[in-house]
């Protein structure tokens, strides 16, 4: 995997344009000013959360005695399960019901950026591959830096975009992680029976 196909793969599973009505309801009480400010510091807290599992996913691994096609296949479940809500949305919307007020760390932080399938990507990234943990850092930053300039302008694009072509767009994106995880899901069961002795 370069660079490219991994930041590209992180973005989509960081949603960004999928996110905009929920980070838009969320603020709704709090001044512009506010607003901003909460944004980028529930960004950044997304940032250094995603970044802690990608350096330390393989040790936690390795803790917990679990295999890395084990996570691929975790992986590929949580993120076909995520492209699913995506293309077919609930009322309550991806997250469900959110609290009211300033929120802190949750659940704009997590679980909407850093979410169980950001987290479990970038662990599976981490634990294949350590020796990329450097390109793995970049990607994470790239997508990111793309998810945060989207969302830190959401009032903009909400209504430059409007809402059926925001639809549009996650539903898209949703197809797109759905085919990822698929993908994920059958490389992971393809490692575990290479790696798997028969049983005769």
């Amino acid at each position: 995997m370069t660079i490219l196909s991994a930041a590209l793969l992180l973005f989509l599973i960081l949603d960004p344009l999928g996110n905009i009505p929920v980070f838009l309801s969320v603020l709704k009480p709090l001044p512009p000013k506010r607003q901003r400010f909460v944004v980028v510091r529930e960004l950044l807290i997304a940032l250094a959360v995603l970044m802690g599992f990608l350096w330390g996913g393989k040790y936690a691994l390795e803790l917990m005695h679990l295999r890395q096609e084990s996570v691929a296949i975790a992986g590929g479940i949580v993120l076909f399960l995520i492209g699913i809500r995506m293309i077919f949305p609930r009322p309550e919307g991806l997250m469900g019901d959110l609290p009211g007020g300033e929120p802190f760390i949750v659940p704009l932080a997590i679980p909407l950026v850093a979410g169980p399938s950001g987290m479990a990507a970038v662990m599976l990234m981490g634990s294949q591959e350590p020796d990329r943990l450097m390109d793995w850092s970049l990607a994470l930053f790239v997508a990111w830096a793309a998810s945060a300039l989207i969302l830190v302008s959401a009032t903009v694009l909400y209504k430059w975009l409007g809402r059926s072509v925001l639809i549009a767009l996650e539903r898209l994106m949703g197809m797109l992680l759905v085919a990822i995880s698929v993908q994920m899901l059958l490389d992971g069961i393809g490692t575990y029976l290479k790696l798997s002795p028969p049983n005769i």
